[in-house]
């Protein structure tokens, strides 16, 4: 029972966030109808940016979290505008093959940039483990998660109690009737896109310090993003959640009781599961983002 409390202790961490991985691409997928492959990119800038200014300008390992918050809200709106602006209402081959580019193009700067070399972050956290019993968890990790429940919440309410909310739910329900009414579409977008990319930077700067950076790590955060949109159904932000936390806990338990090679194998598993049963996901709700 001790080694099973301590996996799922390790799962419901880790699934913090990957709920805002999930989240910041529901966004973007729900409202824009963008694929957006260079989410996981946006995950390693987090990561990068964290360790940029904590390891290397030696800031405050809390304001160094919050500047790749905004600098990943700057890069997303940057893409926004600059690429799927003039690509608003092209077929979505096209929009596609420019966000693969753009993938490409993140990935291999970062590579330029950082070299293939791990990078580790430093962090003011305790080394010894916070205990509970049989069961420990890192002092780094517990602020991981109480920091994404955080800003789950802040999204949340953001989306559903606030103005700038309400547009983006009616250009998510229909963008013509919501121009109409003064919804400015191309703000919308721009913001939804930069809000998406945020929480993808912030997912890879909380996990930035738990783990090695590598310019690659974006790859696998990516498929896992697309995992938990299927999982929680397209538009749900609390299906986009629940289906982080469950795509962590399925890994997590692969990986503890069977194999940790098993570990993608296993999540990945429970997708082609729910899309044989249940293809619109297990949250889903007909045409609306919440």
């Amino acid at each position: 029972m001790a080694e099973f409390a301590q996996h799922i202790i390790n799962a419901l961490i880790l699934g913090g966030t990957y709920a805002l991985l999930g989240i910041g691409l529901t966004l973007i997928f729900g409202i824009m109808k963008v694929v957006n492959f260079t989410h996981g990119e946006l995950y390693t800038f987090g990561a990068y940016m964290v360790f940029f200014f904590a390891s290397i300008l030696n800031l405050n390992f809390f304001v160094s979290i919050a500047a790749a918050m905004g600098l990943g809200l700057l890069l997303g709106a940057v893409i926004e505008f600059s690429l799927l602006r003039k690509l608003r209402g092209a077929d979505i081959d096209t929009t596609m093959l420019v966000m693969i580019g753009a993938w490409i193009f993140l990935q291999n700067a970062e590579q330029m940039t950082w070299t293939g070399v791990a990078k580790s972050v430093s962090h003011p956290f305790p080394v010894d483990p916070l205990v509970f019993g049989d069961v420990s968890v890192s002092w780094l990790r517990l602020f991981v998660f109480i920091f994404a429940l955080i800003l789950i919440a802040l999204t949340y309410y953001l989306i559903h109690r606030t103005k700038f909310g309400k547009a983006m739910r009616a250009t998510f329900q229909d963008s013509d009737t919501a121009a109409l009414m003064g919804v400015n579409i191309n703000g919308i977008c721009t913001a939804t896109f930069a809000l998406g990319s945020g929480l993808a930077a912030t997912a890879g700067a909380l996990l930035g310090p738990v783990f090695v950076i590598m310019p690659t790590m974006g790859d696998g955060a990516a498929l896992k993003a697309f995992a938990i949109v299927i999982l929680g159904g397209l538009g749900n932000i609390v299906g986009a959640t629940l289906g982080g936390f469950i795509l962590a806990v399925v890994e997590e338990l692969g990986a503890g009781y069977i194999s940790s090679g098993y570990r993608d194998a296993m999540s990945f598993l429970l997708i082609i599961i729910v899309l044989v049963y249940r293809p619109t996901g297990l949250f889903a709700q007909k045409d609306r983002i919440g």
